[in-house]
């Protein structure tokens, strides 16, 4: 009888944590709705695919902040995603999450990193986009299946970046 109050008291405790986990993401979901306005929808019209690259979107974070994970409107869901860089923007095509657009005119940096909420490598084999959403910044991370096509975004998007406003 005591191995059966133990194992109860055991998986009680298992719940517990998981509902305060399940809590706490809800909590940071509502708090981060008032902050980080709704992610734009991709346009029905984006206009041709200048490139594309097949991987897993990791996260959103604040940015400067790679722990600061954006939890509200699905943002927060690690997926398997197809970005695609486009004249206007960069559609986000996530598997199973909302998909959402990044306009080229608020993309204010993209780099190689090595970490970001939910992954941290080694090496710089992250592809991190800065962008401004309304008054907030933040920084998307993708996984690329290969990692050859960074140097392709990130000299695309700062080519946009020299030429000082949407091509």
């Amino acid at each position: 009888m005591e191995r059966f109050w133990l194992v109860l008291a055991i998986v009680v405790f298992f719940l517990l944590c998981l509902s305060g986990m399940w809590l706490g993401w809800r909590r940071k979901s509502r708090s981060q709705s008032a902050v980080v306005p709704p992610f734009p929808a991709i346009p029905e019209e984006p206009g041709e695919v200048l490139l594309e690259s097949t991987g897993i979107y990791l996260s959103t974070t604040t940015a400067g902040n790679w722990q600061d994970r954006v939890v509200t409107r699905g943002a927060g869901l690690r997926t398997g995603a197809v970005w695609r860089l486009h004249p206007g923007g960069v559609a986000v095509e996530r598997g199973g999450a909302p998909d959402f657009w990044i306009p080229r005119a608020t993309v204010t940096g993209a780099r190689r990193d090595s970490r970001i909420a939910g992954k941290v490598m080694g090496t710089d084999a992250l592809l991190v986009l800065t962008w401004r959403l309304g008054d907030v910044e933040l920084d998307t991370g993708f996984r690329g299946d290969d990692l050859d096509d960074y140097p392709q975004w990130i000299t695309e998007l700062s080519v946009h970046d020299i030429k000082g406003g949407a091509q």
